[in-house]
């Protein structure tokens, strides 16, 4: 007996009208996968062994060998940081969102990252005047290789948890524009929230970058920056739903509910790190408070998300 013809949605015929969002056991096939479309069937799956990813791994080692023989330990250990924090975060997108979309997001976020940091290094755009030095490694232009990775781990992780503090799930599916500009102006906040400990840091102990302007109303950062995070977060992140169209995850799968957890450990890791270094000690009480509270209230959705009829479900008393 042949199998049954697939529609024009991509579903077969016997399964369409079936789907609850269970998993079970149907003849040789999960019901999610003889309930979903073939793009939503890439939701939830490893990209580890895809053959991009394997690739995209071997140029980032190579650029990590490089950094070994050409800059000091330094700059070494902050290229791996950002190598693995892109590495991983890219896994997360994988899961999240699908094959597809994550690789749209990530080329996305490294292109207007990479054009933002270079017009704001050469010409003053968005952040103010500023030129990078040797600390960060190899550039493509005047910026860093490591920075554009780290704007999409940022805006990744910005958007997962804008999702949960307002929609309750990692992925808001096809947000409509209202829906989908709160979204972004959330994660863009978030994302400005880290940036408020992390630029002091880099400027005065890393000395990663040399701003023009010494007093900028931030702790030797101009204010200006703040307006550019924000710009250029909400840019990607709103760019990226309105292009997509993100589908949900499904909650069963075991790779989402760890995935999920990425943006979270990432974000909780630049809290604790800006609370035991923060440089000046002022940022290190405006970031408990700043990255906390964000923070805080995702960690509490994830888990209302990934346990709906958990002590901290709607309507459930502990």
């Amino acid at each position: 007996m042949g199998s049954p013809t697939p529609r024009q949605d991509g579903r077969t015929p016997e399964f369409a009208g079936h789907c609850t969002g269970r998993r079970v056991r149907c003849r040789r096939r999960t019901q999610r996968e003889c309930c979903s479309t073939p793009e939503e069937r890439l939701v939830g799956s490893s990209p580890i062994r895809t053959p991009e990813f394997l690739a995209l791994a071997a140029l980032l080692t190579g650029l990590l060998l490089f950094t070994a023989l050409k800059y000091p330990m330094l700059t070494l250990a902050l290229n791996a940081a950002s190598v693995v924090m892109f590495l991983v975060s890219l896994w997360a997108a994988h899961v999240l969102l699908g094959r597809g979309r994550a690789n749209g997001f990530a080329m996305l976020a490294l292109a207007v990252g990479w054009f933002a940091e270079q017009m704001g290094s050469s010409r003053g755009w968005f952040f103010g005047h500023y030129t990078y030095t040797d600390v960060l490694g190899a550039t493509l232009g005047d910026v860093p290789m490591v920075i554009p990775m780290m704007w999409f781990a940022l805006t990744l992780l910005g958007y997962v948890m804008a999702c949960l503090i307002l929609w309750r799930q990692p992925v808001l599916a096809a947000p409509g524009w209202l829906t989908g500009a709160l979204t972004a102006w959330l994660a863009a906040l978030i994302v400005t929230a880290f940036d408020l400990g992390a630029d002091p840091y880099f400027v005065f102990v890393l000395e990663a970058w040399i701003m023009e302007k010494k007093d900028g109303g931030w702790f030797g950062e101009t204010l200006q920056g703040f307006v550019g995070w924000m710009l250029i977060g909400f840019a990607i992140v709103a760019t990226f739903q309105w292009r997509a169209r993100p589908v949900a995850p499904s909650l069963t799968d075991p790779l989402v509910s760890r995935a999920v957890l990425v943006p979270l450990v990432i974000y909780a890791s630049g809290l604790v790190f800006q609370l035991i270094w923060g440089h000046p000690i002022e940022v290190r009480a405006i970031a408990f408070f700043a990255m906390g509270i964000p923070l805080f209230i995702a960690a509490v959705a994830c888990f209302q998300w990934h346990q709906p009829n958990g002590p901290f479900a709607k309507g459930v008393t502990p």
